[in-house]
């Protein structure tokens, strides 16, 4: 259905509900911060100088009550909804005409503002209410409020027979806080009525979706962190998509009635039901065994132990129905059959058990009109919790013995539901409890002129009736179990449960309720759920998947993937529907389909309808026992499967291991080029060898981004002694510290797309999400880098670990062939590391970058910048191309190896070369090949500049390769080292929109052109420079190269440098009247007064003397045009002036106090210490700055 509408109502109702009960509530003297003691004098409740009709007294004492006992917000947060779910409950049976009156409540059918039975109250007959009163209120005519009010609260009043679930007795504690100007067009009722059209309201699928939205605010502020127990429901409720509910009950409730009945009618109508596969005879027996000969409807039972807002019980019930029909049962019989007799539900919010009750009500309407009359007694209900259980006054209210029982008795239920609200289903009635329920059940029968005892005897029938719920036996189980993670979201309460109870399933509460249906269903009946996916292959979960291969049968299982949720619009939650038989049926044939082949965005309900043969796989769980671990891994051919099964494993090869966590990555690590470079040593061989040295910052591989063969290492960690002391009390304390600098193979832990493997040299400590795998066999690490990089383990990543992580656990899964060339493998795996290393070090992230490739790419006399672009790319075409051949090779290899060749493609496509040199790879492949062949020129010219700038700076040199300095404080720089194109004597290059200083960015640019490159084709060279750099039309090359270092260079510089930039933009402000760079690791003390002295106080003097010529040209001037222009131009610089006679005072403020800067701190504190100078500063620090 179209949810928009409901969308877009139901979080905003939330707000104004809650708001219009605390506005009742303050009315009533109660508020967050205090509660208004009351009075009682003769017939007046006295609330402050307040007076109430004494009739107010017991429902604002039970209202009291519950705040105290609640806390303020949830106790209003309950009532809301409460009202919300009543309201909306009106609105659907007034539409649907089940109100028994024929008359509207909440609207009228033909007056929009109207209300129906406030026009027609006299002649409507409603339970209970007061006739006379309501002649009377009709006839005054000014009390339409008072009697619409007394009106609506008797139908709630006269709904309470049928549903009071929903529809709580009289006068209780929420009908005081029912709002007041309920027939005003702002009230909540008419935001109800007219914000859901009523075509949204034909089906009751519409209740699940308005509690789903009604909470999703609340769902957004809890999810993401530990949830406290009152908010596990909004944590982890989710509306289950309609198919896959119908799917969940037509293959376990469906499937056991065709079991018995194979040739039923109900087969052509269940269209997500699956045909099992054709089994053996052996298989066969088994299943006549445990397959009835003949069914009772009225004897098949159905749970759904977390039940939400009812869909999947909504479901049943129709198939029910259905199997009544085929039975011969009359219609306006089976109504009441099914709601009593076959369905079953439990939830731990009470909200969702009230709109599950109301749902199957509904559904019982449809078929039987005098079903609200027959006093239904549903078996669905929300937990409840046993704290307030005094055993002590039924001990000594009652004679116990007389029904078989002790106080132990009671006190060991009260224990089991102590936290029944928080634990819900997954509470087991232990077997000693449950003999006595029957005797339990014969207390509650009871009667007592005891109030207290008779009070006590309600609630110990409540937790007598989810005791018996919960120890029962049913033929289905169905359910979308809440999920909720035990690292990041479960609490300390929920952790201890779990692990008392779920050892083997404990990492997640859907998995834990998957353990639990075991018991919830018979031996020989059916369980089906949608749950996330992961539990079919983490090794977190190997125990649970063993023990139900083990004594369960998987009949079918469908991975949906992405887009399982669409309402979440969650590219992370992938889910599975599968049903299971809760016993043993050795070797059957499960039905597993793989929608996980569709595209993304796919409607996965279509692509499951298409019966696609080749997403449908029948297998037999053996052989998920012959991979280590035991993942689902379904798709699979039985080749590979036996590959498993006769395979090494590839920790014969090399030991992986997990790596550091530092607890705090802003103290320890920096991007390598923030920090003085002769403090970084790159060639560690050993801790012994790091530690000896007087480095402080080292190589830090913590995985990144898609990459194969090299790469990916840009930052470093602190580990000099002082450092690793703290590491060593710090995150997980420097684990596989053993393995620190060693050579390696080396991964991405999180994966958003296919598995990519890169050599680690030696010299690196590696990262939690950067796991790395050390030689056990000499070359045993490039042996594993070759296989990790084939079509064939990518293939098998996402089959051992079903999430997108793969962690070293899963590395050791993998299966090595038994014969294979280490020669040849050798021969590739280098080639293809020397290529990707050659990428990675032609671009400035590299420590070893050397210079721009394109400088010296051709070798042409009297080349211009274009022929080295061209030359360059060619260079990169063949490298692109030979290293597509390269992996190819390796992946024919491996195919071969595993006897594969028929099975698996050796292709790689063009996009999976990962050098950064490939537009396919950098910019991927949608769109034309030409704008990603464009973008590239545009990309590489911006890199041109920003190495120019380098050169400027004097980080580079064009005498000389590499890095030439990068320490701290200009100390050590020597100026003899830049004799082809001379460093900044001072490293401050100014970026202005106008040429006020000879030496400023763009005219430094120029030089360079002209140096680098042959000065007889300098205009040539910056035509072509200028025309990759976004010019605008009519514009000069200078004047785009100028405006592209004005206004995009450091935008550009910040997306190369990762927001931890090198060189610093000063900048007076948004008139740009004057900008600059400063390199880092030249900047000291004395910069600010330098940039003031030598450029912000002469440019002063050069914007007064140009206004002056300025203001001289507009009085020479006869043209009118030629004026204006002057005066626009005019008034722009004096802008200017202002801003930078502003910018002017602070930088002496800040050039006063002599800043210094400690690079080992970082960029993002040390670019904190000077205010607003700087520009972007919120985007580096986080921080907004600061001024004088």
């Amino acid at each position: 259905m179209n949810t928009s509408n409901i969308k877009r109502y139901a979080p905003k109702a939330r707000n104004t509900f809650i708001a219009a009960m605390s506005k009742m509530t303050a009315k009533y003297g109660i508020t967050d911060k205090a509660i208004a003691p009351m009075e009682i004098k003769g017939d007046l409740a006295l609330i402050g100088d307040r007076p109430f009709p004494k009739s107010i007294a017991k429902a604002r004492e039970a209202l009291v009550k519950t705040v105290e006992q609640h806390g303020f917000s949830q106790t209003i947060e309950k009532v809301a909804y409460s009202w919300f779910n009543r309201l909306c409950a009106i609105r659907y049976m007034e539409l649907h005409d089940y109100l028994g009156h024929g008359r509207r409540v909440l609207s009228h059918p033909t007056e929009p503002t109207g209300y129906q039975i406030l026009e027609e109250c006299l002649d409507i007959d409603l339970a209970g209410l007061n006739v006379e009163k309501v002649r009377e209120l009709k006839l005054d005519g000014t009390k339409d409020e008072q009697l619409y009010r007394e009106l609506l609260l008797a139908q709630c009043h006269a709904l309470h027979t049928a549903m009071p679930f929903l529809f709580e007795a009289i006068d209780d504690e929420t009908e005081l806080l029912l709002p007041e100007n309920l027939t005003k067009t702002d009230s909540l009722i008419h935001d109800l009525v007219t914000e859901i059209p009523e075509e949204d309201w034909q089906s009751v699928e519409i209740i699940g979706w308005l509690y789903q939205f009604y909470i999703s605010e609340k769902k957004d502020q809890v999810i993401g962190k530990v949830v406290k127990s009152e908010d596990i429901p909004a944590a982890t409720q989710l509306f289950t998509p309609n198919w896959i509910v119908k799917y969940m009950v037509q293959n376990s409730l469906g499937a056991q009635w065709l079991a018995t009945y194979p040739e039923s009618p109900l087969k052509a109508e269940m269209e997500y039901y699956i045909e099992p596969a054709e089994q053996t005879d052996e298989v066969n027996a088994q299943l006549k065994a445990i397959t009835p000969e003949s069914l009772n409807p009225e004897e098949l039972t159905l749970i759904d132990p977390a039940s939400g807002s009812g869909h999947i019980l909504v479901e049943a019930y129709d198939l029910f129905k259905a199997i009544y029909l085929e039975r011969g049962y009359r219609q306006r019989d089976i109504a009441q059959l099914i709601l009593e007799k076959n369905l079953f539900g439990l939830d731990i919010d009470q909200r969702a058990a009230q709109l599950t009750g109301f749902a199957l009500m509904m559904k019982g309407r449809e078929d039987d009109r005098r079903l609200f009359e027959r006093g239904v007694k549903l078996n669905v209900m929300a937990m409840v919790d046993s704290t307030s259980l005094d055993v002590d006054t039924l001990v000594h209210g009652i004679e116990l013995s007389q029904v078989g029982l002790t106080a132990e008795d009671l006190t060991a239920l009260k224990d089991l539901f102590e936290h029944a609200t928080t634990f819900g289903s997954l509470i087991n009635v232990p077997q000693e409890l449950a003999v006595q329920l029957p005797k339990l059940k014969l207390l509650c029968e009871y009667t007592s002129q005891d109030l207290f005892v008779s009070e006590t005897l309600k609630l110990l029938s409540l937790l007598l009736k989810q005791a018996e719920l919960l120890a029962m036996k049913f033929d289905s189980v169905v359910a979308n179990p809440p999920y909720m993670g035990r690292k990041k979201a479960m609490n300390l309460q929920v952790k201890a449960y779990t692990d008392r109870n779920f050892t083997e399933s404990k990492g997640d509460l859907f998995a834990c309720f998957i353990e639990r249906s075991y018991r919830l269903t018979k031996d020989i009946g059916k369980s089906a759920m949608v749950t996330m996916q992961s539990w079919m292959s983490l090794s977190s979960y190997k125990k649970m998947r063993e023990r139900l291969l083990r004594e369960r049968t998987i009949m079918t299982l469908t991975q949906i993937g992405f887009n399982s949720f669409p309402s979440m619009n969650s590219k992370v939650a992938k889910a599975v529907v599968f049903s299971l038989t809760n016993s043993m049926i050795k070797n059957y044939l499960g039905s597993y389909i793989d929608l996980n082949r569709a595209p993304q965005a796919a409607d996965k309900s279509s692509v499951f309808l298409s019966k696609d043969r080749t997403i449908r796989f029948d297998v037999s769980s053996e052989n998920f026992k012959k991979i280590s671990g035991s993942p689902l891994a379904f798709w699979i051919s039985p080749k590979v499967f036996n590959i498993f099964d006769e395979s090494k494993n590839a920790d014969k090869l090399a030991s992986s291991r997990a790596g550091m966590a530092t607890g705090d990555n802003d103290i320890f690590t920096r991007q390598w080029f923030e920090v003085e470079y002769q403090f970084i040593k790159l060639d560690s061989v050993s801790l012994d060898d790091a530690l000896l040295s007087s480095a402080k910052w080292f190589p830090y591989n913590k995985g990144g981004a898609y990459r194969k063969w090299y790469g990916n290492i840009s930052l470093t960690i602190a580990y000099d002694s002082n450092s690793r002391a703290k590491l060593q009390t710090m995150g997980n304390n420097c684990a596989s510290e053993d393995c620190y600098f060693k050579e390696a193979v080396t991964w991405t832990d999180l994966t958003t797309g296919r598995l990519a493997a890169r050599f680690l040299p030696h010299g690196a400590i590696f990262d939690i999400a950067g796991p790395c795998a050390y030689p056990v066999l000499d070359g045993g690490h490039i042996i594993a880098l070759a296989m990790l990089n084939t079509n064939f383990a990518n293939d098998l990543s996402g089959m051992i670990n079903s999430t997108m992580h793969f962690q070293p656990g899963d590395f050791r899964k993998l299966p090595i062939p038994r014969l294979i060339s280490k020669e040849s493998i050798d021969k590739i795996v280098w080639s293809c590391i020397n290529f990707s290393k050659k990428d990675w070090d032609a671009y400035e992230r590299s420590w070893d970058f050397q210079s721009l490739p394109i400088i010296s790419a051709s070798s042409e006399a009297n080349y211009t910048l274009e022929n080295s672009y061209n030359s360059w790319i060619n260079q990169n075409l063949e490298m692109i191309s030979e290293l597509k051949f390269l992996e190819e090779e390796n992946n024919r290899l491996f195919n071969d190896a595993y006897e594969l060749q028929n099975e698996l493609s050796p292709e790689v496509p063009i996009e999976q070369i990962t050098i950064t040199v490939n537009p396919a790879y950098r910019y991927g492949v949608k769109g034309l090949e030409e704008d990603r062949n464009t973008r590239f020129r545009e990309d590489t010219m911006e890199e041109l500049v920003s190495y120019a700038i380098g050169c400027m700076m004097g980080r580079y040199s064009l005498d000389e390769p590499g890095i030439i300095y990068a320490n701290s404080g200009n100390e050590g720089f020597d100026a003899s080292r830049y004799t082809k194109f001379p460093a900044d004597d001072d490293g401050i290059i100014p970026l202005t929109d106008k040429e006020w200083f000879a030496d400023d960015a763009a005219n430094r640019l120029v030089e360079f052109i002209s140096v680098a490159w042959d000065a007889n084709n300098l205009e040539e060279n910056l035509d072509f420079l200028a025309a990759n750099l976004s010019p605008k039309k009519g514009e000069g090359s200078r004047d785009t190269i100028r405006r592209y270092l004005c206004d995009k260079f450091y935008k550009d510089h910040m997306q190369t440098y990762k927001k931890r930039p090198i060189y610093w933009l000063f900048s007076s402000g948004k008139q740009k009247a004057f900008q600059c760079l400063v390199y880092l690791h030249r900047y000291n003390e004395g910069t600010l007064a330098r940039m003031r002295t030598e450029y912000v106080i002469p440019l002063t003097a050069k914007l007064s003397t140009h206004v002056s010529k300025l203001e001289k040209d507009i009085e020479a001037s006869t043209s009118t045009a030629e004026i204006k222009k002057l005066e626009k131009e005019i008034a722009q610089l004096h802008k200017q002036q202002a801003e930078l006679s502003t910018f002017d005072e602070k930088l002496r403020h800040f050039a006063d106090q002599r800043i210094s800067l400690d690079l080992d701190d970082g960029v993002k504190v040390n670019y904190g210490k000077f205010g607003d100078l700087l520009a972007e500063v919120k985007a580096i620090t986080g921080e907004t700055p600061k001024g004088i």
